[in-house]
């Protein structure tokens, strides 16, 4: 497109000398702004501007001029300069910045046209006076502009403006009337904006309230969740450990020998236990999680100490008659990490099971190193089935499932690889994944090697207990089975009385007053709650030791109610060796066993 030839001449000039002179510059404003194709809105802004600022050099200078002038250069624009030789402006920059305040209006004119103008540029000086020099750019629709038609405007200008006051006065009373109309428009528009801005906000305020209604409900659901899984504890892991625990002495044949097929029985009643005691537990730790409550317990260990007791743990994963191997690759020299191992453990055994898991023949390899030294990355390989990239997003959500053969094979929880992702963040890591189908996957632990979160010290004293004479001890349980695995536990320096309700044990307590109370927290009528106020209060049964026997979550809420107890022992230990060592650690705690002494049992 070529562009328009440059243009730059003078159109006409007015001599101010009279009032009417001063309406003679507004009626050639506005003329010469039709002339070149301005529109009306325009043209009564060109017309009131010159009229504003010629009026002031009429009023406070007595004489002065108007020059009308066209440029088309980058722009094409209608310049106006109107000079006085009056006093100057005294308080030019106070006027134009707004601060000036003018009994007679003065200044007002100069702002008002600074606003409706492209271009606006004052000078004014006693001794020279004043000159504005202002501008308006036409439109980009506006027709094109040749210099035949700055000829042809020149001449009709040439011709003069009749002098016609009426038609003056009529023309203005158009041009108010035109604006009214105008601002009556833009006032029935910003009516109805501010209805529709009304209506929004209404739906704003509706949607912010639904999404307060949501969230509070979701978090009570969440809480109902979380008391549900505490109560579950009890409901569920307290009979589990019992099943295990009574099936674990059958197997040991403590009571005498076992038929074969009565060894293969208990073998079935101990891996379904197992099974569910693992979903039952990775539910607990994943409310954990979520519930803001798990303890980071950090401190230095090597990595190779950590892959030699995985080693042990998972070898017998493998079985008999498999065709996969597990390889664990040799640790970098003195690869030490300041973190929790038992949390990384438990993650890095999630990966492994799983991978041996769906690996039907090959290789599962485990790797460790430290690309840097603030950053571990482990690493487990397997050669198994692969999953299809679009699944890759439900293996990290709780209970998500993948449609494979294999996988419908030996189905799980679906909650071990969520609360490994969950637990690698609390640790300040994240785990990944990239798997091919048929060839296999590749699941990433990367972890800073010191942790840098909140910490927890939770060592207690071991030792061993002494034997001599005998000490009572009273159980408080309404389960016949937890109290008679609290029996098998305690040391055979210990004579066991037992009650089966919370007010039966009190009697027992007032009666005998045992060494020590062992109690339970989930009790029909009388809670162990109660029991253990009802201890502490009392001036006679203060002094006897409780120890709170429970597989109730100890949360911050239950320990503040448990601050009486003297020691806390769970009763959803391990196998029979760690409840028992757990058992005696409780006992130390409340002074009944010497530390450092042997261990004997019934």
């Amino acid at each position: 497109m070529t562009a328009p030839p440059p243009i730059a001449c003078a159109l006409v000039t007015v001599e101010v000398r009279t009032e009417r002179d001063v309406v003679l510059a507004r009626q050639r404003a506005r003329q010469i702004a039709s002339l070149l194709g301005f529109d009306l809105q325009s043209q009564t802004k060109l017309g009131t501007a010159v009229s504003e600022i010629v009026r002031n050099a009429f009023r406070y200078a007595g004489s002065g001029k108007v020059v009308f002038e066209f440029e088309q250069t980058d722009h094409r624009r209608l310049i106006i300069t109107v000079t006085d030789t009056g006093p100057g402006i005294a308080n030019l920059e106070d006027i134009l910045d707004g601060r000036y305040q003018s009994q007679t209006g003065m200044g007002k004119g100069l702002t008002g046209t600074q606003r409706i103008m492209d271009q606006f540029e004052i000078t004014s000086a006693p001794a020279c006076g004043t000159r504005v020099r202002m501008a308006k750019f036409l439109s980009p629709r506006a027709p094109a502009i040749t210099r035949e038609n700055i000829a042809s405007i020149a001449a009709i200008l040439a011709k003069g403006i009749p002098g016609d006051p009426v038609g003056e006065v009529q023309t203005q009373n158009q041009e108010l009337l035109r604006v009214l109309e105008e601002l009556q428009l833009r006032q029935q528009e910003l009516a109805l904006a501010n209805r529709e801005l009304d209506d929004t906000n209404r739906g704003v305020v509706a949607l912010y309230a639904e999404l307060d209604s949501r969230s509070d409900f979701l978090g009570k659901t969440s809480q109902v969740k979380t008391r549900f899984i505490s109560n579950m504890t009890h409901e569920f892991r307290t009979p589990l450990n019992s099943i295990l625990a009574l099936a674990a002495m059958l197997h040991s044949r403590s009571d005498g020998e076992l038929t074969v097929e009565q060894v293969r029985q208990v073998e079935f009643i101990q891996r379904s236990a197992e099974s569910l005691a693992g979903l039952v537990n990775d539910l607990l730790d994943l409310a954990k999680v979520e519930a803001g409550k798990v303890v980071v317990k950090a401190m230095p260990f090597l990595v190779d100490d950590l892959f030699s007791t995985l080693k042990g743990m998972l070898r017998p994963l493998l079985g008999t008659g498999r065709h996969v191997a597990l390889t664990f690759e040799e640790v970098p020299t003195g690869l030490e990490l300041d973190s929790d191992e038992g949390k990384i453990s438990q993650v890095l055994r999630n990966f492994i099971s799983n991978a041996l898991k769906f690996t039907e023949r090959g290789e599962v390899r485990v790797a460790a190193a430290a690309p840097s030294s603030d950053l571990a990355v482990f690493t487990v390989t397997d050669t198994g089935a692969g999953i299809r990239p679009e699944d890759l997003p439900a293996i990290f959500q709780e209970f998500g499932q993948v449609e494979s053969p294999i996988i419908q094979r030996f189905k799980g929880s679906g909650l071990g690889l969520p609360l490994s992702k969950r637990l690698a963040e609390i640790l300040g890591g994240r785990v990944t994944v990239a798997s091919t189908l048929g060839v296999g996957s590749v699941f990433t632990l990367e972890i800073p090697t010191a942790y840098r979160g909140p910490s927890q010290a939770s060592l207690i004293d071991q030792g061993e207990e002494a034997t001599g004479f005998k000490r009572q001890a009273l159980i408080i349980d309404d389960d016949d089975v937890s109290r008679y695995l609290l029996r098998s536990l305690l040391p055979a320096t210990f004579e066991v009385v037992e009650a089966s309700t919370g007010a039966e044990g009190l009697e027992v307590v007032r009666r005998l007053h045992p060494d020590v109370v062992f109690l339970d927290l989930n009790m029909p009528q009388m809670s162990g709650f109660e029991v253990l106020d009802r201890l502490k209060t009392d001036a006679a049964m203060r002094k006897v030791p409780v120890i709170v026997y429970s597989a109730h979550i100890m949360d911050e809420t239950t320990l503040g109610r448990l601050a009486k107890a003297d020691a806390i022992l769970s009763a959803a230990e391990g196998d029979a060796q760690t409840a028992r060592a757990a058992t005696r650690n409780a006992l130390q705690k409340v002074g009944l066993i010497p530390i450092g002494l042997g261990d004997t049992h019934a």
